[in-house]
């Protein structure tokens, strides 16, 4: 679905470039006013129209004088409503909905004063308001219109160059762009939504853990025993540490609860472990050589020798600073989240998903080691240094280490060391670790251990002995990711036979949520098929393009010429999509989908031939209000079946083993063969 739709994007732009410069103009305009510069993603798509240009399908200076345009005219009109309303602008909605955006863009402002017209464009958030502002507060047209278009120039240049150098990175590429490109995708999305989980679960969490902590407060200070009074000393509200300690407990309530919740999936085998092979699929297919090598660094970044160099680094220094308490504190930290890890490891005796070269307790997958160590190294690390540094620094230092974490947990996902559940796990475990040690060691007075210094250790530590075991294994490691290619094998006429069975008899999405059967089998090339069916009344599903995927906004569109839904099975998008409209009715219409995936096992019988697995199921159309098409998947998938089973001449049906059959299923599987193969 994707490729042919940025594929009609292209043609579309290469055909009608005036388009493309009009869009970023406006793009540009649009982020600068309040509001709606928060919503549109102007700068995502400025910089996906500004890889086109090593293409040839945009000129690079058309593009880059839009940009500017637009990022003038966008400051000037927001400085032109704030010069002519003032503050009667901020009652108006949508602006009054959002007073805490205006609080923080005048503190910016109030902050920076006419620099701030400069540094806000590069500055989400406030970037939309401080023009508005400036024109509030009387800034000087002149003044304003001579930062406007220098920042202007600024921010049109970076973005425009930055896409063109992604454009022509992926040009070198070839034929891993596109791998690569998703594989970006991934990362960009899945670091998006952690941030924005973690923000929703503080900002939801915190406030009610506060008042919890409250009434635990009033029942210490109304009770004179041990605990009462450690409580009441703990949970001092005149203490600076204290929210920091609420945060920690949260955060520890909620890493243990997901740490025993992906547990208890991975020892009853609950769907989590479906998701966890579909996952590994899904990025297995994405791996290219040039992302392999970028992940395998990362991972590497990752490992005991660095582990314990960063670990030693950080030692002597504490040591050298005397702070003896937090030196016990980082030791405990470590070597305890490594043993604790370790005899998880061993306890559960988890298998890793593929045959890569480990030995020992390392050979084992649950949680992994990796994510544990790592979070709690640069977690805890991260704490020493933000507890003392200036607060204008602490969430750089913050993202980075977050980032970096992410990075290698990530890498052992994309290079298959680990499952899904390995990864997520110990992250978790790692947080709650790091989240208890903190609730004991915020609630101590230590002494002064040089923020700067530490930081600067820590990050040439981790350069050094990164980059020696870069140089030293990535060789070795290189060997050890690789992509095993392998595919299993069965004979043709034992699958004919029985071994069809071994197949997946339903299908199973990214979240481990099984779906509708997987009713049809097929043995031979997919244009075969395609041909077959095309014969009996099949046809090819619609792509999609910007156009086709109006239709779904029309309630005469013929069903054939909507696009279809891709769906993962396994971790896998479906390699043929086929569509068979039927007639049921005035009001309501129908069309039988067919989806075919490929499958890891391979016929030989003298030579080799593909294996495919799908579904075909009815889609239902409605149109609710006759503004839309929307459709509904049916639950019955024996019909379907039997009018595909017709285009066949030599296909079977067989039943699966017993209990297989349910009230929209009769458990049977069409098994169909290319009639010309003579080896079967």
């Amino acid at each position: 679905m994707m490729t042919s739709l940025v594929s009609s994007i292209i043609e579309f732009l290469t055909a009608h470039p005036h388009v493309a410069y009009m869009a970023v103009f406006l793009l540009a305009l649009s982020e600068s006013i309040p509001i709606i510069g928060a919503v549109v993603p102007g700068t995502a798509v400025i910089l996906a129209l500004s890889a086109l240009v090593p293409s040839g399908v945009l000129l690079l200076w058309p593009l880059l004088v839009a940009a500017i345009l637009g990022a003038i005219a966008g400051d000037g009109l927001s400085f032109w409503l704030g010069h002519r309303y003032h503050r009667e602008i901020l009652g108006f909605w949508p602006l009054n909905r959002h007073p805490e955006l205006i609080q923080s863009s005048e503190a910016f402002f109030e902050r920076h004063g006419a620099k701030s017209v400069f540094l806000a464009r590069f500055v989400p958030g406030v970037r939309a308001f401080i023009p508005l502002l400036a024109g509030m507060l009387g800034m000087a047209v002149s003044r304003f219109y001579a930062v406007n278009v220098v920042s202007a120039l600024a921010w049109a240049s970076s973005h425009i160059l930055s896409g063109v150098l992604v454009g022509a990175t992926f040009s070198i590429l070839g034929a891993a762009a596109k791998p690569l490109a998703i594989l970006l995708v991934v990362l960009l999305v899945a670091g998006w939504a952690l941030l924005h989980i973690v923000r929703w679960t503080l900002r939801r969490g915190v406030p009610y853990f506060i008042d919890a902590l409250g009434r635990l407060r009033y029942w210490a200070g109304t009770h004179d025993t041990w605990l009462s009074r450690r409580l009441s000393h703990l949970l001092d509200p005149s203490r600076p540490e204290a929210r920091t300690l609420a945060l920690s407990a949260v955060l520890l309530i909620g890493a243990a609860w997901l740490f025993f919740g992906i547990l208890e999936d991975v020892v009853t085998g609950d769907p989590l472990l479906l998701a966890d092979s579909a996952i590994y699929h899904a990025l297995q297919d994405l791996r290219t050589a040039p992302s392999d090598a970028v992940m395998i660094a990362i991972t590497e970044l990752g490992d005991t020798t660095v582990v314990v160099a960063v670990t030693m680094v950080v030692l002597l220094w504490l040591m050298w600073k005397r702070a003896w308490r937090t030196a016990a504190y980082w030791l405990i930290a470590i070597a305890g989240a490594s043993a604790l890890n370790t005899v998880i490891k061993v306890a559960l005796h988890r298998a890793r998903p593929g045959e890569l070269l480990y030995s020992g307790w390392s050979a084992f997958s649950f949680p992994s080691g990796h994510s544990t160590v790592n979070v709690v190294l640069y977690g805890f690390l991260t704490v020493l240094i933000a507890r003392e540094i200036h607060p204008a620094w602490r969430l750089a230092v913050a993202l980075g280490a977050a980032t970096l974490i992410f990075l290698i947990a990530f890498s052992r996902l994309y290079l298959g060391a680990h499952w899904f559940s390995d990864v997520l796990g110990g992250l978790a475990f790692g947080s709650a670790w790091l989240a208890l040690l903190g609730l004991s060691y915020l609630g101590r007075q230590v002494g002064h251990i040089g923020p700067k210094g530490l930081l600067a250790a820590g990050c040439s530590a981790l350069i050094l002995a990164g980059g020696f075991n870069i140089y030293r294994s990535h060789a070795t490691d290189s060997d050890r990711y690789a992509v095993n290619v392998r595919t299993p094998s069965m004979a043709a006429t034992d699958w004919w036979a029985s071994d069809w069975r071994q197949l997946p008899a339903r299908r199973i999405d990214l979240t481990g949520e099984t779906n509708e059967p997987l009713t049809f089998q097929w043995a031979g090339g997919l244009k075969d098929l395609q041909d077959i069916l095309q014969n009996n009344g099949w046809r090819d599903s619609a792509d999609w393009t910007p156009l086709n995927a109006l239709n779904w906004l029309s309630v005469q569109t013929d069903p054939a010429v909507l696009p279809v839904i891709p769906l993962f099975a396994n971790g896998r998008l479906p390699r043929l999509t086929l569509v068979r409209p039927n007639s049921d009715g005035a009001l309501t219409r129908s069309r039988l989908v067919l989806r075919v995936w490929v499958v890891d096992f391979e016929l030989t019988n003298g030579r080799t031939s593909p294996l495919w697995m799908g579904s075909v199921v009815e889609e239902r159309l409605y149109h609710p209000l006759s503004l839309v098409t929307l459709t509904s998947t049916q639950p019955g998938v024996n019909a379907p079946r039997s009018i595909l089973a017709a285009a066949f001449d030599d296909g079977q049906l067989q039943p699966r083993t017993p209990g297989t059959a349910d009230v929209d299923w009769d458990g049977k599987v069409l098994l169909a063969r290319h009639a010309g193969s003579s080896y079967y």
